[in-house]
C-alpha cells in the first residue's frame, strides 16, 4: 500500500472520531453555547438576504451530494438514467446551488466584516470557520465547473470517489480508488475533513439540533397588557366580550 492509500483509509475514521467525540464533549459541557450566538439584533438587512440564500443552497448541495456518494452508478442505470443525462443534471443543479451558497456565504461574510456590532461579536473561532466552510463551497463549486469541461468529462467521480465513501460505513475502506481520483476531488475531500473535524467545536453544531419539538408544541397565547386605571389594581380591568 501507498502511503496515499494509506492516508484515505486512515483519515476518514480519525475524523469521524473527532465528530463524534466531540460532539460528545460539546453537549456534554457546553450546553449553552450550543447556539448560532444571532447577531440579528446588530443587523438584519444583509441578513435576511445572504442567510436565505447560503441555507436553502446548502441543503441543495447537501442533497446533491447524498445522490452522488450513496447512490450506485448501477442504481441509476437501472432506471434509465444515462451518464450524460446525470451528469446535465448535477452541472445545472449543483452549479446553481453552489452559486447561491457562495452568493450567501459571501453575504454573510461581508456583513461581519463591515458591520461594527457584528465584527465585534465575531470570534478567531468563528473566522477560521467561515474561511473553511468557504474554501469548501469553492472547491466543490470548482469540482462542478471542472466537470463540465473535457478534463473533468474524462473522470467519474461516481467510479472513484463514491466507491470509496460508502466502503468507509462497511469498514472496508477503499483508499486506492481515492488516491487515483483527480486532484480536484481529492483538495475538495481534504477541506471537507478539516470542515468536519471544526465542526463540533463551533457555530455549525447547531445544524445537529433539528427543531423537531417546533412542529409539535402549542400554540404560543398572546394577551394584551391591561392598563390600569386611576384607583384600579392592574389587571382589574373589565374583560370585553369576544371570541
Amino acid at each position: 500500500m501507498t502511503g496515499a492509500e494509506i492516508f484515505w483509509d486512515v483519515v476518514p475514521y480519525v475524523v469521524l472520531a473527532v465528530v463524534v467525540v466531540g460532539t460528545w464533549w460539546r453537549y456534554r459541557y457546553d450546553k449553552f453555547g450550543w447556539t448560532t450566538r444571532s447577531s440579528q439584533l446588530y443587523e438584519s438587512r444583509l441578513l435576511r438576504i445572504g442567510s436565505p440564500m447560503f441555507h436553502f443552497g446548502i441543503l441543495v448541495v447537501i442533497v446533491g451530494h447524498v445522490i452522488g456518494l450513496l447512490i450506485p452508478k448501477s442504481w441509476t442505470d437501472a432506471i434509465g438514467v444515462s451518464q450524460h443525462a446525470y451528469h446535465v443534471q448535477a452541472l445545472v443543479l449543483g452549479g446553481i446551488a453552489g452559486f447561491c451558497t457562495l452568493v450567501g456565504i459571501t453575504l454573510l461574510v461581508y456583513r461581519r466584516r463591515t458591520r461594527g456590532p457584528v465584527f465585534m461579536a465575531t470570534t478567531l473561532n468563528d473566522k477560521i470557520m467561515y474561511l473553511v466552510l468557504v474554501l469548501a463551497i469553492v472547491a466543490g463549486l470548482a469540482c462542478t465547473l471542472i466537470g463540465a469541461t473535457p478534463l473533468g468529462a474524462e473522470h467519474n467521480y461516481r467510479e472513484t470517489v463514491s466507491p470509496w465513501f460508502r466502503s468507509i460505513w462497511v469498514l472496508q475502506p477503499r483508499g486506492d480508488l481515492m488516491a487515483v481520483s483527480p486532484l480536484w476531488f481529492q483538495i475538495h475531500v481534504v477541506i471537507a475533513q478539516v470542515l468536519f473535524c471544526l465542526w463540533p467545536f463551533t457555530r455549525l453544531v447547531h445544524a445537529f439540533s433539528a427543531p423537531v419539538g417546533y412542529l409539535f408544541r402549542p400554540y404560543i397565547v398572546y394577551r394584551s397588557r391591561d392598563v390600569a386605571k386611576k384607583g384600579e389594581l392592574v389587571g382589574s380591568a373589565p374583560h370585553r366580550r369576544g371570541w
